[in-house]
């Protein structure tokens, strides 16, 4: 089997897509089943992937960064999307051999077997969450998407059923492919702990974590709302720490957070580098994410593999990560949510439990297995 994989995606900072492109890119080289991998950036092959830690090389990054600059511009937005596919496809010409795998929505013109993977549908669901342009880009490409390929991989099974369901398209072409966290999430020592908590001020089990972008999507309203009925001895012991970037329509959660830092409840992170991200997590007491929809729910199972609490919402593909694992209720209501932060925090027969079952819920989820499976969808896509 001959393969290329494309991967625009693997920018640093890693994000939850360049993550698993460049995971499933690590993986792929290991494959006995894989006789060539190739790997496509922008216009053209990569030898290999970029270090993790550093910037791509420049012939990558110089493409992502005329992307961006094209995708926040209405009328080149029209041009780049008739152009592009044609430079790609003619470099790919010649290589109807290989199976293409896009990662992340989008697959060019290509004559061999094609695969993409649809990791949700929030430009078409929550369309009100992403900036217009966005939107606008992302349906054009993924309806050409859904005429190119011969499979679909999806990260859940909602998703799949989602995607089936939606767009019409045949259950038996999409595949769920599980995703998994980093090895670097996992529980940790306190004199492991120690220095990089000191540097933010926080305290060993000493706060409440939620993890990804400020956006209305997250539910960061009810959770706010949840927070704030705790009793105020309970939130200035144990304060919500929140990290992740400002996202689209975010003025208004900001508000609020402001007003909930001043009153000594909550701090705001922003963004954290890698390295420390996995250590935050392992100091804190629960993890909370009462999210409205997601198509993996990836900060769920990082919390779990480091053996801290779950609290989460019971939506979209976020029981399929946590199992049993996880206290789960309804994301709008505000009263179960803050019932099970309370239980989180201060229930530790509850607490003892949740850590031993996520450990082992988080056990079941692999790069390995999602690369052989990967494989396998590429093998249905050649037949």
């Amino acid at each position: 089997m001959k393969v290329i994989l494309s991967i625009d995606p693997v920018r640093f900072p890693l994000t939850g897509i360049g993550r698993y492109t460049f995971e499933l890119a690590r993986h792929l080289k290991k494959i006995s089943q894989i006789e060539r991998l190739r790997f496509f950036s922008g216009y053209r092959f990569a030898d290999d992937l970029p270090e993790l830690g550093q910037s791509a090389k420049p012939e990558a990054s110089s493409s992502i960064n005329i992307r961006r600059t094209i995708l926040n511009n209405r009328l080149t937005v029209g041009m780049f999307h008739l152009i592009s596919p044609l430079i790609k496809s003619y470099a790919l010409r010649g290589h109807s051999d290989h199976v293409f795998h896009g990662p992340n929505f989008y697959l060019p013109p290509f004559d061999g077997p094609r695969v993409c993977t649809f990791h949700d549908l929030s430009v078409f669901t929550w369309a009100h969450c992403h900036p217009p342009e966005r939107v606008r880009f992302m349906r054009k490409e993924i309806a050409l998407t859904l005429k190119r390929a011969d499979m679909l991989i999806t990260d859940s099974e909602y998703t799949r059923q989602e995607v089936a369901a939606y767009f019409g398209w045949p259950l038996e072409k999409i595949r769920a492919v599980p995703l998994a966290c980093s090895e670097d999430f996992r529980p940790r020592t306190a004199d492991e702990l120690r220095p990089v908590l000191g540097r933010h001020g926080l305290r060993l089990g000493g706060y409440s974590l939620y993890v990804g972008t400020i956006e209305p999507r997250k539910n960061l309203e009810v959770l706010l709302d949840a927070y704030a009925m705790l009793p105020p001895s309970i939130r200035q012991r144990y304060p919500l720490v929140l990290i992740g970037y400002r996202g689209w329509r975010s003025e208004q959660l900001h508000t609020r957070i402001e007003a909930a830092v001043s009153e000594g409840w909550a701090r705001y992170l922003g963004f954290v580098v890698a390295d420390e991200l996995p250590l935050i997590y392992a100091g804190a007491r629960v993890f909370v994410f009462p999210s409205l929809y997601e198509g993996f729910g990836l900060p769920v199972l990082e919390a779990m593999a480091s053996g801290i609490p779950v609290v989460c919402s019971n939506s979209s593909t976020l029981p399929e990560v946590a199992g049993d694992a996880a206290a789960m209720c309804e994301p709008q209501d505000a009263d179960a949510l803050c019932h099970l932060i309370a239980t989180g925090l201060e229930d530790e027969i509850w607490r003892s439990k949740a850590k031993s079952k996520g450990l082992l819920q988080a056990a079941g989820f692999s790069w390995q297995r999602c690369t052989e499976e990967t494989v396998a969808v590429y093998g249905e896509a050649s037949s």
